[in-house]
């Protein structure tokens, strides 16, 4: 479908609709320096199956979205220590969602965040509460966990072999740096269908845009400062989704978001990584929709407003 486009002041959000006009409202938070693109429609389809409207968007400093202008060149995990004014801060990213959601005259969503999207989908809950119906947060880390202390529950490993991957900025190897992201993202074991990540380089290469090559917009994104409220702020009904493969992140992130936001469920799913694969569809869709028809909202939230 057409790209559109929201504002948050000077900045322009880049989004689209993936199916389900009339359904219940859902939008899609893709990770750190990912566009939307690599939301699988196959995953779109499930829950548009399920009743959702769904509508993913790129954060700014991906994909189609306003980037920002350079500075020093350093791998992203440094931007947790710099001490240097950030280019934005993260309650901005949080905003971008809400700009997304009154472009499309939402007044409130489902917010499925996954990776780096589920951090920020957890930030939205907790600033913008009367906006957020419920809250996916997948193969995310807490919110409330500050700089450094984030790596606990990173695997150091996983980290190095993408840093060694190189690849020319070519077609062919734009293809061949994609599969080689998802066969690091995925569990051992899991399956990495080609022509599922074929699809996500050709709809990136029609838009003229490419994920996991900016090392600086990934910087920024991840060095947004956070000022805001507490995991234990969240009042929406919360699901938290963690692949028990998950080559990057360990489960204890999952965990311990989970107990943080009162009764959110945690679901963590055998055999399945940090890779949105195939495998993942269907449960992933079911189980938000088990949490939507879960959700019982306050009267004075409600609809009737």
């Amino acid at each position: 479908m057409a790209t559109r486009y929201a504002r948050n002041g000077r900045v322009r959000i880049a989004f689209e609709e993936l199916g389900g006009t009339g359904g219940d409202p859902l939008l899609l938070v893709m990770g750190l320096g990912t566009s939307r693109f690599w939301w699988p429609q196959g995953l779109a389809d499930e829950l548009v199956r399920r009743g959702f409207h769904v509508v993913a968007y790129d954060q700014r400093d991906a994909g189609e979205s306003t980037h920002f202008p350079g500075r020093r060149r350093a791998h992203p995990l440094v931007a947790l220590l710099r001490r240097e004014a950030p280019a934005y801060t993260a309650e901005d990213l949080t905003d971008d969602a809400i700009a997304v959601l009154d472009a499309l005259g939402w007044k409130r969503a489902h917010l499925f965040g996954h990776s780096m999207g589920g951090l920020i989908a957890q930030r939205i809950a907790i600033r913008h509460r009367t906006r957020v119906r419920t809250l996916i947060s997948s193969s995310a880390v807490p919110s409330d966990v500050r700089g450094l202390s984030v790596l606990r529950y990173v695997r150091l490993g996983t980290v190095a072999r993408f840093t060694r991957l190189r690849h020319p900025r070519t077609p062919e190897g734009e293809l061949a740096l994609a599969l080689d992201v998802t066969r690091l993202l995925a569990a051992s074991g899991q399956g990495t269908n080609e022509g599922d990540v074929r699809e996500f380089v050709r709809r990136e290469a029609a838009h003229g845009v490419v994920s996991f090559r900016d090392d600086e917009a990934q910087s920024r994104q991840i060095g947004a400062k956070w000022h805001g409220g507490a995991l234990g702020d969240i009042i929406a009904p919360t699901l938290v989704l963690h692949g028990e493969g998950d080559p990057l992140l360990r489960t204890t992130a999952a965990r311990d978001i989970a107990a943080a936001i009162p009764g959110a469920r945690l679901r963590t799913v055998p055999d399945v990584g940090h890779y949105l694969g195939r495998d993942t569809w269907a449960t992933y869709a079911s189980e938000v929709r088990a949490i939507a028809n879960a959700a019982t909202l306050p009267a004075q939230l409600s609809d009737a407003e």
